[in-house]
C-alpha cells in the first residue's frame, strides 16, 4: 500500500452512516475489514469514524515476533483492533510496549504521545497506522464518572466534546447551556469554574441549581433571542429535538458573533437525517463528530 492510504474505523453500529458519508464525499472504498473501511487518497473529514488511520501500511508477517518488531519499529504505542484473530493478536500485543488507556478525571487532557492502531487481516497479514486521528484506542474516550454529583450521564458527551476541541471552559468565562434540566451539562461547566446560564422551561436538579455560578431561567431555548443575552464564551446544547428544529437555533447564534465557542448534540429521531447532517457541516468553522459517549446523534462543534 502507499503512504495514500487511508482507513476510517466506523462508530460501533454505525457503519452504514459512515459508508454513506464517505460516499457522498466521492471517496470510494476499496475494501472493509469489519467496521474499518480502507480507501485510497488522503484523508477527508469525517463525522461517522471514530478513529481514522493515516498513511496505513499492510505488512506481510512470519510470525507473532515479527508483527510485534515490525510495530516496534515504528512507533511505541499501539492500540488493537481485533475483531478477528483475537488470541494471536492478543499475542502480538503481549509483546508490545504497555498502554495504560487509564481514563481521564476531569480536567485532565488526553494523552500527547502518539497512538498507532493496527489488525490482524489474515494470521500473517496486518493492517497498521503508525498515525491516527484519535489519542484513544479506537476511539473510545474513557473517563472517570462521577456517580455522586451530576445528576445524569450525559454530562459525559460535553466533556468528550472538550477533548475533541483541546480545550475547555476556565474559572470566569460566560456559559449558556440551552435545555438545561436536570443540570448535567451545567454540572461540569460549573465544575470547571464557569459561569453558567441554564435556560429550559424546567428547573435545575438542586444541587446543580445551588452551584456557585449557576443561574436558572425559565424558558424556551428557541424563543431565546441571543441578544437578550449578550456574548458569551460557550454556548452548549444538549436538547432533544429534530435537527431541522435545532439548525434555526444554532445558525441565528453563530449568525450573532455573540457566541465565541459552540457545542450543540445533533439528535436522531428515527433515521438518520443525513441532508440535516450536511446543512449544519455546512455553517462557519463546523465540524460534526460522533462521540464515544454518544449515541444515535453526533454532536456539532463551531468556533468563532
Amino acid at each position: 500500500m502507499t503512504s495514500a492510504t487511508t482507513a476510517y474505523l466506523a462508530a460501533d453500529g454505525y457503519e452504514a452512516e459512515l459508508a454513506h458519508e464517505l460516499g457522498a464525499a466521492g471517496v470510494p472504498v476499496r475494501w472493509r475489514h469489519h467496521r474499518l473501511f480502507v480507501t485510497d487518497g488522503e484523508p477527508v473529514p469525517t463525522a461517522w469514524s471514530a478513529n481514522t488511520w493515516f498513511d496505513v501500511e499492510e505488512l506481510e508477517i512470519g510470525s507473532i515476533g515479527d508483527a510485534a518488531k515490525a510495530l516496534r519499529a515504528r512507533q511505541r504505542s499501539w492500540a488493537m483492533y481485533a475483531p478477528e484473530h483475537h488470541g494471536r493478536a492478543a499475542l502480538v500485543e503481549a509483546k508490545l510496549p504497555h498502554v495504560s488507556g487509564r481514563p481521564l478525571a476531569i480536567g485532565e487532557d488526553p494523552p500527547a504521545a502518539p497512538l498507532g492502531s493496527w489488525t490482524l487481516l489474515t494470521p500473517t497479514r496486518m493492517l497498521a497506522a503508525a498515525r491516527c486521528a484519535s489519542p484513544f484506542a479506537n476511539g473510545e474516550a474513557r473517563l472517570v464518572e462521577d456517580r455522586l454529583g451530576p445528576p445524569s450521564r450525559a454530562y459525559l458527551k460535553l466533556w468528550e466534546a472538550l477533548l475533541h476541541l483541546g480545550r475547555r471552559p476556565a474559572p470566569g468565562d460566560h456559559c449558556l447551556d440551552l435545555g438545561a434540566s436536570p443540570g448535567g451539562w451545567t454540572w461540569l461547566l460549573a465544575t470547571l469554574g464557569a459561569s453558567v446560564l441554564a435556560v429550559d422551561k424546567a428547573p435545575l436538579d438542586p444541587v446543580v441549581g445551588e452551584m456557585p455560578g449557576v443561574r436558572w431561567r425559565a424558558g424556551s431555548a428557541f424563543a431565546l433571542d441571543p441578544a437578550d443575552v449578550g456574548p458569551v464564551e460557550w454556548l452548549c446544547s444538549d436538547i432533544v429535538a429534530y435537527p431541522d428544529r435545532m439548525l434555526p437555533l444554532v445558525t441565528r447564534w453563530i449568525a450573532s458573533g455573540l457566541a465565541a465557542t459552540v457545542v450543540c448534540t445533533v439528535k436522531f429521531q428515527g433515521p438518520t437525517d443525513h441532508d440535516a447532517v450536511a446543512r449544519f457541516a455546512a455553517l462557519p468553522n463546523a465540524r460534526l463528530v460522533h462521540l464515544h459517549h454518544n449515541k444515535h446523534e453526533l454532536t456539532f462543534l463551531a468556533t468563532r
